[in-house]
């Protein structure tokens, strides 16, 4: 083996040791941290409480925040908010005011800080640093209902899609320029990478979300249940109506746990068998999880977190194969995929994935992989780069 290092490596070893050297230890840090909006304790909410214990005496920007709806450990920071805090009960109305969002981040006025990280799948990137700061970008998406839900937020009234569009040009123009102020991005997924590259022209590292794997665990070794499980918002993009019609077709017991504007039309078209049980804490979950035969997952998701707790209780997944679950599913191993969102392509997977006899053991020790250790090496590795690197 060759012992000797070229004079461009050694020069890069030095360089790279000088900025290490200029790098402030991250315990004195001035860091600020910046989120869309605290409104409940989802997968981005969680992921920032994560993130943050990092920085305990960080504050947290945020266009609004209901306090008695997210964690002890995220009121512990210091959370400003921006004017739209000030409506009167707009926690239950804050997403049809998506055009006034951006005047709203840029009102949020960051205090002195060396590193300002953003959790972002709205306006949150829009963000100003201060005056030196770098900034790192944790997307979760570019702005979903500016590059890829227009049909959603919209629906299909012609007029109001008329009047819509110059708003959802100007909003993309907005996010365009917010990303040109990141200077280095990390993507959820590879999935969402790809966005990053197509909406921004930016590269992005990947760091994967992290899963509580110690709470997300097998429990005893009883064995599957003989209901099947569903784990979502109910909403239409999740593509839930595909389970719902087939397996009240086919009379298999099915649990869906979740709220959202769908239930009543999911519940219309549904079955004696199939049964909504609306929002769950997380201790019902794991139940349900270890209890399920498989988990359903239909629709297309930038990561998909639901997945990764079902399999860190030992249970299949049955997926789309779309989006961020390509990263994290195994076919074979920890579930079955499939092509079309189809009932007949559904209950084919179904079909396979009952054929099989999984292992618990391999399916957890998979999810395992992308546990809370994984995020913070990852992440940690993020504020590195950014800090002695100005762009990617």
């Amino acid at each position: 083996m060759n012992h000797f290092r070229t004079h461009q490596e050694i020069k890069a070893m030095i360089e790279s040791t000088r900025n290490q050297n200029r790098m402030p230890p991250a315990a004195s840090l001035r860091v600020v941290l910046g989120h869309d909006w605290l409104t409940g304790m989802r997968g981005g909410e969680r992921v920032l409480e994560l993130a943050a214990s990092r920085y305990p005496a960080a504050p947290i920007m945020t266009l609004l925040c209901n306090h008695g709806a997210i964690s002890p450990a995220l009121n512990a920071h210091p959370i400003v908010t921006s004017p739209l805090q000030r409506l009167p009960g707009v926690a239950a109305y804050y997403r049809r005011l998506l055009p006034l969002f951006p005047a709203a981040e840029a009102a949020l006025r960051c205090p002195p800080a060396d590193l300002v990280i953003t959790f972002s799948h709205c306006v949150a990137k829009g963000l100003r640093p201060p005056r030196g700061a770098r900034h790192l970008c944790y997307c979760f998406t570019p702005m979903r209902y500016a590059w890829l839900f227009f049909d959603e937020y919209v629906g299909r009234n012609s007029v109001k899609r008329l009047v819509s569009a110059p708003l959802f040009a100007w909003l993309r123009r907005w996010d365009r320029r917010g990303a040109a102020r990141v200077d280095r991005f990390v993507a959820i997924s590879r999935h969402v990478q790809a966005r990053i590259a197509r909406f921004y022209g930016r590269d992005s590292d990947v760091v994967y979300p992290p899963v509580h794997t110690e709470f997300w665990t097998p429990g005893d070794t009883r064995p599957a249940g003989d209901y099947d499980l569903i784990v979502s918002a109910l909403v239409p993009y999740k593509r839930l109506d595909l389970a719902v019609r087939l397996y009240s077709r086919t009379g298999r017991p099915l649990v869906v746990a979740g709220v959202g504007g769908e239930r009543a039309r999911l519940e219309a078209a549904a079955g004696p068998n199939v049964r909504f049980l609306g929002w769950q804490p997380d201790e019902a979950l794991r139940e349900l999880y270890r209890g399920c035969r498989m988990l359903l997952f239909p629709g297309e998701e930038d990561f998909g977190i639901v997945p990764l707790e079902a399999m860190a209780c030992g249970r299949p997944v049955v997926a789309l194969a779309r989006g961020g679950v390509l990263e994290t599913v195994m076919e074979g191993l920890t579930g079955v995929f499939f092509a079309e969102q189809t009932e007949a392509a559904l209950e084919e997977a179904i079909a396979r994935a009952a054929a099989v006899s999984w292992d618990r053991a391999a399916i957890r020790a998979h999810a395992c992989t992308f546990g809370q250790a994984q995020f913070l090496a990852g992440f940690d590795a993020a504020v590195r780069k950014v800090m002695n690197v100005v762009r990617n």
